[in-house]
């Protein structure tokens, strides 16, 4: 029984600055997230009420939730790349929104970079506020916490060392999300923000 089934990121190749083999092992590791995400569900779901709220049964739970979020804001990073990198459209109601929200899109891009730049493992992550369509660049730490739970991902940057090792030393993220800056699929982003304005 599975409950996601893993995408095709053929369209992620060719990027400027991100090497071909470096998104093989990343998307290697997102099938990773999606072969156990069904695992967990496979096994909760033959769990008998008996075995509820047993330490075996919390740790699937909490588990589950680490692998399901691996794999969907991994969806969401491949989805917002593409070798054919498309612009903001400064006309827009996105680029309308983030320059409300920061003054101008090269201080949403300062913010943004800087969020991604903070201190540890985790994700960069431009959040639409669903009740009041308000924007933030919000640091993730791990696949599920700190999110939003009124959050729709608008944009997602994984920060993780599994994203840019290949390509860069562990000490030189800035230079991958640069990369990762110039090969942003705005159209996607603008798609998703349309979807919930």
């Amino acid at each position: 029984m599975s409950y996601i089934t893993s995408r095709d990121f053929s369209h992620v190749r060719g990027l400027q600055g991100i090497s071909d083999k470096q998104i093989e092992q990343h998307i290697a590791l997102y099938n990773g997230y999606v072969t156990q995400t069904n695992l967990l569900f496979e096994t909760l779901s033959s769990l008998s009420p008996n075995e509820f709220n047993t330490p075996l049964y919390n740790e699937l739970k909490r588990r589950f939730g680490w692998e399901l979020n691996g794999a969907k804001l991994h969806e969401y990073y491949f989805d917002n790349l593409n070798a054919t990198p498309s612009s903001l459209d400064p006309e827009s109601e996105l680029a309308r929104a983030i320059t409300e929200r920061w003054g101008s899109y090269e201080s949403w891009r300062q913010d943004f970079i800087a969020t991604g730049m903070i201190r540890g493992i985790g994700w960069a992550i431009l959040y639409q506020d669903i009740h009041t369509g308000k924007l933030n660049n919000q640091w993730i730490t791990e696949h599920e916490c700190n999110h939003f739970p009124h959050g729709h991902p608008l944009l997602v940057m994984d920060v993780w060392e599994h994203a840019y090792i290949g390509d860069y030393l562990a000490t030189e993220r800035k230079k991958y999300i640069e990369s990762y800056m110039n090969n942003i699929f705005w159209q996607k982003v603008m798609e998703r923000f349309n979807k919930n304005a």
